[in-house]
């Protein structure tokens, strides 16, 4: 409920935005599913996966996707997020329990790794031609490769010679061929640019199927999900809080973990005779590793530097473009300030990405000493 309210709010602030890129930027226009199918269109009981026998990735799974659901799923990387996607689209098969789905549900999955799996030599109009129905006019062919912004020319270009989000938008037009009921998005936005993004998330929103997200870009997730599923500890549970929430808690169980980590003292403030002994033993036994935590400790501290700069920057540039009617009174100054807006979003993003990594590497080791 809470990430349901965080959406609405945070496509409120789109509105304004996307009023000012709407003229320049190419849509993303995803077909609605032919038959709406009755909810769930996916269950899972007491389910299993995993990539070897009887070592499974993820355990006592106990999920459902309903037709209009829109999902995003948070954990950190390694921790099976891919891995419940390819359970999903038939990839891996269950080691335990049950999955039931509608038996005309479609799927499309997007992934990163299906750019390298398009034929270079070919052009868009050739990947649709090999995949559309031999019936299928040159008019309609091109009509759909339209909707997703590769006019005549690119679509007669070759796909060695697209950009990276040329080649995801062919990568989207394949997927939508057959009008899937549910949208399976693994890091969706890698190779598009900031108002590629947006215009992703305005076509997110007017699909009208259901999408499982998977992406590190914070303004995609709170803009086009309001559920998430949070992928941790061997399993998947829904999270009741928002995606704030849940990064919130993520940089308190840091910033504690940073505490706990800081040498006992006593009332006098000097260090206990426990703590001393053993920091003794540790410099005798462990002085190389020390040394090789000096580097991890100060990639955190670095981290946490950028990421207080690019907070503190979104916060000046928030105050300018809330000013009362200054998308009207200077439209040209509010359409730059909106896009560094939006970059300022996917950097924070990103640098909170890294501190968490940088102190999670520092602090593997600091255990291992």
């Amino acid at each position: 409920a809470r990430q349901a309210q965080s959406r609405m709010k945070a496509l409120a602030k789109m509105e304004s935005i996307a009023d000012i890129l709407s003229e320049r930027v190419l849509p993303f226009r995803f077909p609605a599913p032919d038959k709406p199918l009755s909810s769930p269109i996916i269950r899972l009981e007491h389910a299993s996966v995993g990539y070897e026998p009887d070592k499974p990735v993820l355990r006592d799974l106990d999920l459902r996707i309903d037709q209009d659901d829109r999902i995003a799923l948070l954990g950190a990387n390694g921790n099976g997020k891919s891995t419940l996607a390819k359970l999903l689209i038939g990839k891996l098969r269950l080691q335990d329990g049950r999955m039931r789905q509608s038996k005309k549900l479609r799927i499309g999955y997007l992934a990163q790794h299906q750019i390298d799996e398009l034929n270079p030599k070919e052009t868009p109009y050739d990947h649709f031609r090999a995949a559309l129905p031999e019936e299928t006019t040159e008019a309609q062919l091109r009509a759909r490769l339209g909707g997703f912004g590769f006019g005549i020319d690119k679509a007669d270009t070759q796909v060695a010679d697209l950009s990276g989000g040329e080649k995801t938008r062919l990568l989207f037009a394949l997927l939508c061929l057959p009008k899937p009921h549910l949208m399976i998005l693994d890091e969706p936005t890698n190779h598009l640019d900031v108002d590629s993004r947006e215009a992703l998330a305005q076509g997110l929103n007017e699909y009208e199927g259901a999408v499982l997200l998977i992406s590190h870009d914070r303004h995609l997730v709170n803009v086009c999900a309001d559920r998430l599923w949070v992928v941790q500890e061997g399993t998947v549970t829904p999270y009741e809080g928002s995606l704030d929430d849940y990064r919130t808690e993520l940089l308190r169980a840091v910033r504690q973990q940073q505490k706990a980590d800081k040498p006992a003292r006593d009332k006098n403030g000097t260090l206990s005779h426990h703590t001393k002994s053993g920091q003794k033993h540790r410099k005798r036994n462990a002085a190389e590793k020390r040394a090789a935590l000096t580097p991890l400790k100060q990639a955190a501290q670095l981290a946490e530097e950028r990421l207080s700069e690019l907070q503190s920057a979104q916060e000046k540039l928030q105050n300018i473009l809330t000013r009362p009617n200054f998308f009207r009174d200077m439209p040209q100054k509010a359409q730059e300030l909106a896009i560094k807006g939006r970059q300022l979003q996917i950097q924070i993003a990103a640098a909170e990405d890294n501190w968490l990594a940088a102190q999670e590497a520092y602090e593997t080791a600091l255990a291992e000493e």
